[in-house]
């Protein structure tokens, strides 16, 4: 920690109010002392890592982190705010920041000593001498964990005193200690470096202060992970997850009373944890059997309400529906350009295949990529279920969406038997049952009722009517023309640009691919305007780097050569890296282009069949050259607006110029602004 912290990364006057200030203050400590190497590049990749997790804290605590290709050696800075600054804390602005700079390679010991100083953040004590201390070298010594110098006048001899001898007391027998509640844990956070051991150290510590608890936290950081003993799991009475990441052996713990949740959660309110896996135990409640903590449920703390947990569900089956959509989506594609649009006619290759006719080849693409297709909505219901109930719901989602393909209620009759599949097994599993049941209740009670019930309902009272609204909405898409035909591309258009590949782009996306499985002429206009819109940020951030480098640091220049690459084949997330460095500037101008290219798709009538591939698969579109327009219609709106946005604001002192890079302004003057083109 010697080297890590200096008083030169000491402000104890920080003056920043609000959290991207305060990074870019600190930031700029490290810059000077040589310790990160691109400012903007780096406060990228700490903006990246706050948009996963605010990492403010109770008791006034802020602590932005990021591992970076752009920090020399690992790091640490304080700053002390005396207004507070808000970092996302349920209780208030940080008065506390520390900004932890670690390498992409940074070695395990490094990263263990900033585990520690997490630790340490959980101290009272410590936190209360930060707040009163007056020099910055003291500060960082305190940090950093040196022992104070004594002085001549701490040093005492120790006075010479003869005492009579006690008398001896009677013995007794010593009092059996009353048996602890045992508990093994496992913490976790994305980036492994501070959350993972000050939620271990919160554990710790409430176990202690429970008095009859014993706590084992196992800490998979980014420093790796010891493995707890197996004689410890298996002697514990417990277990708790405090998690963001997935938790890696999770089966070492199966068969124990589990609470499971947000790494925050194991900071903020440890005490309560204890407490509820104590009832769990109680009860009797384990992780095969009766009401666990779903996979939801681990990143939502109290404070979250059922449209979030909605939203991660639905992102659940999404998630696994995409690569049957991509694969189904471009065989079936491929299909019909070797075959022709009459190749769905062809027999069944399992009976006719000739080798050397390239229509059986094409058939062959096409009933493959069929074969994948058909199973988006079951694959979309079953993994809702599983979001919702883990592995006992998939069965009963697979089962409902299975029933939706049979009855016609399509993609919106997978997400409602996603839904009630999920549903029913959480019900289930609250019901407290006899123990010689639990064996068999994930294996047998759980999928049989659990499907039967699905059944019925999907069958004899909800299909139908989902079938009627899925019938109905085919029936407007055919029906679109004009002014709604536009209006709708610019909708889609917006929502696949607004974050760049998070859940509205997602929704946008998953409407668009569900109507592929039963295609009309609407659905496959609907799919084009996605797709295009969804090609225009990567493509006009690659645009712009090229047309104005010096607005942009040398990192995003670098970045703009793969976006060529990323927005040409339909990655919208090639684009994230920009909007993380500045959000108010590039999603406005995403968005903008995304509605331009939406409306022109729509509008020009393209059509798709592939879910996906960029311009890998324009000669699959109806219209392909007026579908090019319309993208390079947008990739110059949203350039010209980012052009724009950007050259309003004083460029940074580095400048980012192309080539060896602008002189910095001189002291006193004016810095030129760029002008856009």
């Amino acid at each position: 920690m010697s080297e890590m912290i200096t008083a030169d990364l000491v402000d104890l006057d920080l003056s920043a109010d609000t959290k991207e200030a305060a990074a870019r203050a600190l930031a700029e400590r490290m810059i000077a002392q040589g310790r990160v190497t691109d400012l903007d590049g780096f406060l990228a990749d700490v903006a990246a890592r706050e948009a996963q997790m605010p990492t403010g804290l109770d008791g006034g605590i802020g602590i932005p982190h990021c591992r970076s290709e752009h920090v020399t050696e690992p790091t640490l800075a304080f700053g002390r705010s005396a207004d507070g600054i808000d970092f996302g804390a349920p209780d208030g602005p940080a008065d506390l920041i520390f900004l932890i700079a670690a390498p992409a390679g940074a070695d395990d010991a490094h990263l263990t000593i900033l585990s520690s100083l997490a630790r340490q953040l959980m101290d009272e004590d410590f936190k209360a001498a930060l707040r009163t201390a007056t020099d910055a070298g003291a500060t960082a010594a305190l940090i950093r964990g040196d022992e104070p110098e004594p002085t001549p006048e701490s040093i005492t001899e120790p006075e010479s005193t003869t005492e009579p001898e006690p008398r001896p007391e009677p013995e007794t027998a010593p009092a059996a200690p009353a048996a602890k509640f045992k508990i093994v844990a496992v913490t976790s956070c994305p980036t492994g470096i501070a959350h993972t051991y000050m939620a271990a150290e919160s554990l710790e510590k409430a176990g202690r202060d429970a008095g009859d608890v014993e706590v084992l936290v196992e800490t998979q950081g980014s420093a790796g992970f010891t493995r707890l003993a197996p004689e410890a799991i298996a002697g514990a009475d417990g277990v708790i997850f405090a998690h963001d990441v997935p938790v890696r052996e999770k089966d070492r713990f199966a068969g124990k009373p589990t609470v499971d949740v947000g790494v925050k959660a194991g900071i903020n309110r440890p005490a309560e944890l204890i407490g509820e896996v104590r009832e769990k135990a109680a009860r009797g409640e384990t992780t095969s059997g009766a009401a666990s903590a779903t996979p939801v449920d681990r990143a939502g703390d109290a404070g979250d309400g059922y449209g979030t947990k909605l939203r991660k569900w639905l992102m659940s089956g999404v998630s696994y529906m995409v690569p049957f959509v991509a694969a189904g989506g471009l065989l079936i594609a491929l299909g019909f350009a070797i075959g022709g649009y009459t190749i769905n006619k062809a027999p069944s290759v399992a009976e006719h295949f000739v080798w050397t006719q390239t229509d059986s080849w094409a058939a062959l693409l096409f009933q493959v990529g069929s074969v994948a297709f058909a199973f988006l909505v079951p694959v979309l219901a079953g993994f809702i279920a599983y979001g919702m109930a883990d592995r006992p719901g998939l069965v009963p989602g697979f089962v409902g969406g299975s029933i939706a393909l049979t009855i016609n209620a399509g993609f919106l009759g997978g997400l409602a038997a996603g839904l009630i599949a999920g549903g029913v097994v959480m019900a289930i599993q609250k019901v407290n049952v006899p123990p010689v049941l639990r064996g068999i209740m994930p294996v047998v009670v759980i999928p049989l009722i659990s499907s039967a019930v699905v059944g019925f309902l999907m069958f004899l009272v909800i299909g139908k009517p989902i079938a009627s609204l899925q019938r109905a909405l085919t029936d407007w898409l055919n029906s679109l023309s004009g002014a709604n035909a536009i209006i709708l591309g610019i909708i889609l258009g917006l929502m696949m640009c607004f974050d760049l590949g998070g859940p509205l782009n997602k929704v946008a996306y998953a409407f668009a691919v569900g109507g592929l499985a039963n295609p009309t002429e609407g659905s496959l206009k609907v799919m084009a305007a996605v797709m295009a819109a969804g090609m225009v940020p990567p493509l006009a951030m690659a645009l712009a780097t090229t047309v104005r480098g010096r607005l942009f640091t040398k990192t995003e220049r670098e970045n703009g050569k793969a976006a060529w690459v990323l927005g040409a084949s339909f990655i919208t997330e090639g684009a994230i890296p920009f909007a993380a460095a500045d959000p108010l500037r590039v999603i406005p101008a995403s968005m903008a282009g995304g509605a331009v290219t939406g409306a022109l798709s729509m509008a020009f009538g393209c059509t798709l069949r592939a879910p996906h591939g960029g311009i890998f698969v324009v000669p699959l579109i109806g219209n392909p050259f007026l579908y090019l327009i319309a993208i390079a219609a947008g990739v110059c709106v949203s350039t010209a607006l980012v052009v724009i946005l950007k050259g309003m604001r004083k460029p940074a002192p580095e400048g980012g110029a192309d080539g060896a890079g602008d002189a910095p302004a001189q002291k006193g003057q004016e810095p030129k602004i760029p002008v856009a083109a």
